[in-house]
């Protein structure tokens, strides 16, 4: 008996991922290999298996990348600075790279011809997702149902779940709800009442972070461990990746920092609005640009800073797996190991203060910076300096 053909499918176990699975079975005659990758979203194992289940799946892989997902792609992204359009800290982004190389491992374990995700016609995760998968495995076959499938809208998606009885989830008012991705880095929302710019965020969208204005009236100091530019520790516990970044997440998101409503240019060239929770990761950016201040020249510095807009550009259109980012995380990376010591930050209703800044690094100079009069600093040589550089003036 010659066997099925394979498709293995980026699958979530919510809405449209139920319906897609529907779809492919309905359309194409190939097995259903349902893939999740967990990277610390709200997940319901048991809700996924069952849903999957329910329409005869019989491979169901559900694998955790949370650490994975931490230490190879959020620190490397987070050494960089990067930030697109001056506010989005990338965090959907940078998780599509990781789902798509590890859908591909799958694909290949199981023989798989062919991939799927449910991303959308209009939007940019379908161009990172198939950049990843071309990467891994250039020759397989891509199923991208937004893209041809003759439902259009989310109307036409709740009419056919109701036609094949799937659960069709609500929100906090007991409607249909907005988009929303999640993942240890960040939760987003889109859709619905967001879509007219006009229009300001209802309070109960957001997830993980509380108002500024709710938030505790007493400031919570937090210090942060840096070693070869990663975090390693909070509070003087040293924590792996994923749990460090659960104690960042709930001490920045009780005390409302990390949110951002932004309308940003897609890669198709739509103009979208979301809205964003990146609470950890807000507090990491601040925190390792301050240990940076205290630990690197000011060329390492400054050569970061020029190419920190291309850098997050690369990963927003999807190319982590380009020449040109691995080239660029070269000049992140170098001189990371001088990054190391600590950094004390005080949250206070959606505000971060830098506290302190400690490290045995000699980057920074007591005796060059200080009013005091000192020898170590040759103000002679200021004179010539600025000479030098009048020249250049008409240059």
């Amino acid at each position: 008996m010659k066997l099925k053909k394979r498709i293995v499918l980026a699958y979530s176990g919510g809405l449209d991922t139920s319906i897609i699975l529907k779809w492919l079975q309905e359309n194409y005659n190939a097995e259903v290999i349902c893939y999740t990758a967990d990277i610390g979203q709200k997940i319901d194992r048991k809700k996924i298996i069952s849903n999957a289940k329910k329409f005869g799946v019989k491979n169901i892989i559900i694998n955790d990348l949370k650490d994975i997902f931490v230490k190879d792609y959020v620190y490397p992204m987070i050494r960089g600075h990067a930030i697109y359009e001056g506010v989005y800290l990338l965090g959907t982004s940078i998780a599509r790279p990781l789902i798509a190389k590890d859908q591909i491992k799958v694909a290949k374990k199981y023989k798989a011809y062919a991939v799927s995700h449910g991303a959308t016609g209009k939007g940019n995760d379908q161009v990172r997702f198939e950049l990843g998968y071309h990467y891994f495995s250039p020759k397989i076959k891509i199923i991208a149902p937004w893209r041809i499938w003759k439902l259009k809208s989310r109307t036409d998606l709740i009419s056919y779940a109701q036609k094949y009885d799937i659960q069709i989830p609500k929100d906090k008012k007991g409607e249909p709800p907005f988009s929303v991705d999640d993942n240890l880095f960040h939760t987003s929302t889109e859709g619905k009442v967001l879509e007219n710019p006009k229009n300001s965020a209802p309070e109960f969208i957001f997830q993980r972070t509380t108002s500024p204005e709710k938030a505790p009236n007493k400031p919570t100091l937090v210090t942060i461990k840096f070693k070869n530019g990663d975090p390693i520790g909070v509070n003087g516990k040293r924590l792996k990746p994923s749990m460090l970044f659960e104690k960042l997440n709930k001490l920045a998101g009780k005390n409302g920092i990390g949110r951002v409503d932004l309308v940003e240019n897609r890669f198709l060239g739509i103009k979208s609005r979301g809205v964003y929770e990146t609470p950890g990761g807000t507090l990491l950016i601040h925190a390792h640009r301050a240990m940076e201040s205290v630990t690197l020249d000011k060329e390492t510095m400054h050569k970061k800073d020029n190419i920190m807009s291309r850098y997050a550009e690369l990963i927003y259109n999807g190319y982590w797996y380009s020449k040109e980012r691995f080239k660029l995380q070269k000049i992140v990376d170098h001189k990371k190991n001088k990054v190391n010591g600590s950094v004390k930050l005080k949250l206070y209703k959606g505000n971060i203060t830098i506290q302190s800044r400690i490290t045995n690094s000699e980057a920074y100079s007591m005796k060059k910076v200080s009013f005091e009069e000192n020898k170590s600093f040759n103000k002679s040589n200021v004179e010539k300096f600025i000479n030098f550089h009048k020249k250049k003036l008409r240059n």
